[in-house]
């Protein structure tokens, strides 16, 4: 799947502008409602600086060495260590893709009536469309599809604030450290394959500063449009804010290509993961399979609630790209060469025991930030010991 040219900064804004417009991140959004407007959107933006800035460092890692995610994942854990790490996200990837076109089908088919499993063959179909005819190339369709979204997101964010009344929202079950957490953990979970973009950038630090920023205002604005929705309509259904709008057929078009810019991204990387477990398998191939493997689980899996989901993403990849901003930006340490590394390894292990444990109390900043900087200070106290060792 590697292309011959290089992506420029303006296309790689294009690609993350169109993974931030996505239904599922305006459904999230519409869980904050009971913190009120104000303390939701604190969260959103907190949530959103923590998550993209490291979205910049784990795209500034494949960006500066010219290589996909999974394989920088190699730098940290070794060939055979970052074997886990491929497997997972290929798996948490063909969930999503069965997630996205999930949660699109049903939107979609509020609007018209034809079979949510109908529009999850559409949706599908559309998919797989995108991925063969390959990232490289869609330049102008990707170009026209985004001013479409664009335009389309705005009017429907006018509708929903121009409306007067503020709904009462039940308090139960949100904090705001929860919040919090909920809003880092959409960013979070482009960590695993945002390399697979800035790799091929002709301009990598620009192109991931660019990458990240897109993202993370697209995707505050996304979460910011559900978070209104809930609290000025009093409607959590945002394909039925679309209907009450008399946007129709543009709402539906706002779902169904969100929903296929988006889920092309977690599809085509879930081809690019699968070439690190390996040698000889066809990439483009295996994004394939992925997008037809989500549309299958969309048709037949019941998946309505993803904050258990979303969560088990945090608890396995933040502490793994903590150690490798630790080994690349602080140590300065390359283990691709050996066959595994096994102090990261259980430095991995202990920094995924202390996410799912910082869950259980509930933390101003969400519980991301806390275990990421534990687990790099994990890496470089472990560095520090290995060298006094080796001295002794």
């Amino acid at each position: 799947m590697k292309a011959g040219n290089r992506t420029s900064t303006f296309e790689n804004g294009l690609i993350w502008f169109g993974a931030g417009v996505s239904i599922a991140e305006i459904l999230t959004g519409t869980y904050l409602a009971p913190l009120g407007f104000g303390k939701g959107l604190l969260a959103v933006l907190l949530g959103h600086v923590t998550g993209c800035g490291m979205l910049f460092f784990a795209g500034l890692i494949g960006g500066h060495t010219r290589r996909s995610a999974m394989e920088t994942v190699k730098m940290s854990f070794g060939q055979k260590g970052s074997l886990l790490f491929s497997v997972l996200n290929v798996l948490q990837l063909a969930g999503w893709t069965a997630i996205m076109i999930y949660d699109g089908a049903l939107a979609a088919n509020s609007i018209f009536e034809t079979g949510a499993w109908l529009w999850c063959l559409i949706t599908g179909g559309l998919i797989v469309l995108w991925i063969l005819i390959g990232i490289q190339n869609l330049g102008r369709i990707n170009t026209i599809a985004m001013a479409a979204l664009l335009i389309l997101t705005v009017i429907l964010s006018f509708t929903i604030f121009s409306g007067n009344g503020v709904q009462s929202i039940s308090g139960e079950g949100m904090t705001f450290g929860a919040a919090v957490e909920l809003s880092v953990a959409m960013p979070l979970s482009w960590l695993p394959l945002i390399s697979d973009y800035t790799r091929e950038a002709q301009k990598p630090f620009q192109a991931t500063a660019v990458s990240a920023a897109v993202y993370g205002l697209v995707s505050s604005w996304m979460y910011v449009i559900g978070l209104g929705a809930a609290i000025f309509t009093g409607e959590s259904d945002i394909a039925q804010i679309m209907v009450k709008a008399g946007l129709g057929a543009a709402g539906l078009l706002i779902i169904v290509f969100s929903t296929v810019t988006t889920t092309f991204l977690d599809a085509w990387s879930a081809g690019i993961s699968s070439e690190s477990i390996a040698a000889g398998i066809d990439g483009k191939l295996m994004a394939i399979g992925a997008a037809v493997l989500g549309t299958v689980g969309a048709v037949f899996l019941p998946l309505e609630d993803i904050t258990d989901f979303l969560y088990l993403i945090g608890s396995v990849f933040a502490p793994m790209i903590a150690i490798q901003a630790a080994d690349f930006f602080v140590l300065h340490q390359d283990s691709s060469g050996r066959t595994v590394n096994i102090r990261n390894l259980v430095i991995w292990l202990l920094g995924f025991i202390l996410y799912r444990l910082l869950m259980r109390v509930d933390i101003i900043v969400g519980n991301t930030l806390p275990d990421m900087l534990l687990t790099m200070l994990l890496c470089v106290i472990a560095d520090r010991i290995k060298s006094k060792t080796a001295v002794l």
